[in-house]
């Protein structure tokens, strides 16, 4: 089954995202879409969003990304990547990211808790052409290593941390 369409506390992750991303600050949101295409859709129905097929969705994450990326209206300053896997994100964690940008000295914006990273990013779009390269299923990590100098974080909960990868782990946030 598509886990994106699996319910956490009876809203499909996938909604639960969408959600996220149309309360926050953005002024814009746009999913790629992959494998139930048509599911997808009707689950996101009667949201204000953009949606882009990506039929390569089979080669991995970046192919979403570039997808994405293409899409993007041409004065955006810079894209949230969220993740639909990640339930707990809520549009105050992008408000926060939002928040923590700015254009004028535009920089990586990350979440952190406990030292560690996590997701959803902010990228600005100096650098969507290296983001357009990345291939598999690893997305810009390695982008994020690279230019660590250039990396603004943010102190957010631990919902950065909470993403949906196997039954279990879904199993697992819905005991919490």
């Amino acid at each position: 089954a598509n886990k994106l369409l699996q319910e956490v506390g009876g809203v499909p992750m996938l909604r639960r995202a969408v959600n996220a991303a149309l309360a926050s600050r953005c002024t814009s949101v746009l999913v790629v879409t992959g494998a139930d295409s048509a599911a997808v859709q009707a689950c996101l129905s009667g949201l204000e969003l953009q949606l882009v097929h990506n039929p390569e969705h089979e080669t991995g994450m970046a192919s979403s990304l570039r997808r994405g990326l293409a899409a993007l209206p041409a004065d955006a300053d810079a894209a949230v990547v969220l993740l639909a896997d990640m339930p707990r994100i809520d549009g105050s964690h992008v408000d926060k990211l939002l928040a923590a940008f700015d254009p004028q000295q535009p920089k990586i914006v990350a979440p952190v808790r406990d030292g560690r990273r996590g997701n959803p990013i902010l990228w600005p779009r100096e650098f969507f052409a290296r983001m357009q390269a990345v291939s598999g299923d690893k997305g810009a990590r390695e982008l994020l290593a690279e230019h660590a100098a250039r990396i603004r974080t943010v102190d957010l909960d631990d919902a950065i941390h909470a993403d949906v990868d196997t039954p279990d782990s879904l199993r697992a946030l819905e005991d919490r």
